[in-house]
């Protein structure tokens, strides 16, 4: 959603109410030093009973009516009341709060999705509400590992909140081969941080140690890394003013808790971000162009309901793009599962429905739109991405 034109009139609104504001009290400011001014005729000219108080007060009143206070606050009033009005209609434009136009009723797995909220539960440690879902969705039977599964990964990211590491390097030790097979150096990271843990405590004899235990496994692929740590021993209790002050920012401790909780989430067979998050998310960007349809399609409400596929392209961020997106190059169209993409053999690819219609289905050979090539429909095949 565009949300430029919301941000642009609350701005007008904004500036409008500034200046009318300024406006009014640049106003009141001029009618104060009137008013004391004729307060300090009467206070210096007060001579008694024969003091003329109606000259004075007549003057001021004379100095009021060319201020004119009413006709001044009258422009910038107007131009913010035009600003305020116009503000809810670009809400109103802008957000449709009735989103029902654009629900189907299709059948979906209860079970999966009763699964899907609570490991959304779960892995914002919220264990409790988790738990209450799961009771009154009656799916305790099925839960019981996920849920011990990320309370072991709160657990241990809780713990590493509180500097403790010990449940994070007991948890990669037992892990270790799949975390190599995948490339990471968690483990590494770990360990790294409990060196200048251990240094920053002022022991070098202990951090050195430490370093002999654990830093030979990584030494044939990290060996500058190590070396670098080494370079800290010099600076044993004093690391924040040395060239290595940047490894006690607790950013590094943010960022390894985060891989830690990837890592866990992937040995599951688990994606680190939350389904549900994701999906809502997705609906969110997706949601706009399906109301706008239906709101043009307002009188065509069963077609939208027996639809197998969207009437209309949805654009969504790259980050919601799990899989790989075909488009066929003479029908513009995106590739479904009725309509695939094939293989020709002249290596370029075609939508099945753009072959059948170019060879009359399959009862002739045709020209590649891309090359000279002629091409036989019953030799192409289909292509998996």
């Amino acid at each position: 959603m565009d949300l430029n034109p919301i941000k642009d009139a609350f701005d007008r609104v904004a500036k409008k109410q500034k200046l009318s504001s300024s406006k009014a009290q640049e106003v009141i400011d001029q009618i104060m030093q009137e008013i004391e001014k004729a307060v300090e005729t009467i206070q210096s000219e007060h001579s008694g009973a024969e003091f003329d108080y109606k000259s004075v007060l007549g003057e001021l009143n004379k100095k009021l009516r060319e201020i004119s206070p009413l006709s001044q606050l009258e422009g910038t009033q107007k131009e913010l009341n035009i600003a305020l009005s116009k503000y809810p209609k670009q809400l109103e434009k802008s957000f449709n709060t009735d989103i029902s136009k654009a629900y189907r009723n299709i059948e979906f797995d209860t079970h999966t999705v009763n699964q899907i909220i609570a490991g959304h539960f779960y892995r914002l440690g919220l264990f409790d509400i988790g738990d209450c879902f799961i009771s009154e969705a009656k799916e305790q039977e099925s839960t019981v590992a996920m849920r011990s599964l990320f309370l072991e990964m709160y657990l241990i990211v809780e713990a590493m909140k509180q500097r403790n590491l010990e449940p994070a390097l007991q948890w990669v030790a037992a892990h270790s081969d799949k975390l190599n097979e995948s490339g990471s150096d968690l483990q590494l990271k770990l360990h790294r941080l409990q060196f200048v843990e251990i240094l920053q405590n002022g022991s070098r004899s202990e951090a050195l140690t430490y370093a002999r235990t654990h830093f030979a496994l990584f030494a044939s692929n990290h060996l500058g890394e190590i070396q670098k740590l080494m370079g800290c021993l010099l600076w044993a209790g004093k690391l924040d003013r040395s060239p290595y002050a940047e490894l006690l920012s607790p950013t590094n401790w943010n960022l390894v808790a985060d891989e830690l909780a990837r890592q866990f989430c992937n040995l599951l067979g688990q994606s680190y971000e939350s389904p549900l998050s994701v999906t809502i998310a997705a609906g969110f960007q997706g949601l706009p162009p399906l109301l706008k349809f239906m709101t043009v399609m307002a009188g065509k409400k069963q077609e939208w309901q027996t639809m197998k596929q969207l009437p209309v392209p949805v654009e969504l961020d790259r980050e919601f793009q799990f899989h790989s997106i075909f488009v066929c190059p003479v029908s513009k169209e995106q590739s479904t599962d009725d309509n695939p993409p094939m293989l020709m053999s002249c290596g370029h690819v075609l939508c099945k429905q753009s072959i059948n219609k170019m060879s009359k289905n399959s009862s002739k050979t045709f020209k590649c739109p891309y090359c000279p090539s002629d091409i036989d429909a019953t030799q192409c095949k289909q292509l998996h991405f």
